[in-house]
């Protein structure tokens, strides 16, 4: 993908020990405290938005994002992954018994853009979300993947997570957005 930034193996890593790290520590009951930017590398400081995607044997287990950042790139993966695990309202917070089970996704956001045209929309490349009439839906770039829709399907499954009929991404007033992420795993430390 072609996002305006990467990240080291390091960089990678020490995104990887904050989500591990401070579930494990949530699931132990131990008082957990924000990482320090200034202690981290400089593309770890950026404002850059961020969703930590847990799943067991490849069922979802709870996915919570930041489509914005707001504030530095470790405070938002630290943020998202206490989130994903434990208040994600489509589950019941992660018990200490699954944790063996869980696998990590960190997956990076570049900032987000109109789309020009949805017609160059490209699955596994542009995230999208979809705004119209106080109601908002966003899709990480890999859910069509994994889905295995193509650009219509993407489109209506869009406006239904937005609690909208399906085309509102047509309507006048509706805001299409695009963006591209940088996806890896949150590889538990041995």
């Amino acid at each position: 993908m072609a996002v305006s930034f990467s990240f080291t193996e390091t960089e990678q890593q020490c995104m990887a020990g904050i989500v591990c790290d401070v579930i494990s520590a949530r699931l132990r009951n131990e008082a957990v405290q924000p990482p320090h930017p200034e202690d981290y590398p400089p593309a770890l400081q950026k404002h850059l938005g961020c969703f930590v995607t847990l799943t067991i044997m490849g069922n979802l287990r709870g996915c919570i994002g930041s489509i914005v950042g707001r504030e530095p790139l470790v405070t938002c993966v630290w943020n998202m992954a206490q989130a994903a695990a434990f208040r994600d309202p489509r589950f019941i917070p992660l018990r200490a018994s699954e944790w063996p089970l869980t696998e990590a996704e960190i997956t990076v956001l570049d900032e987000l853009s109109l789309c020009p045209d949805p017609g160059r929309i490209e699955i596994g490349r542009h995230g999208l979300v979809l705004q119209y009439g106080g109601r908002s839906g966003v899709f990480l770039p890999q859910v069509p993947v994994e889905q295995g829709w193509n650009l219509e399907q993407y489109l209506s499954n869009l406006c239904r997570k937005a609690g909208l009929p399906d085309g509102t991404w047509q309507r006048p007033g509706a805001r299409l957005f695009w963006y591209e992420g940088f996806k890896f795993q949150a590889k538990k430390q041995s």
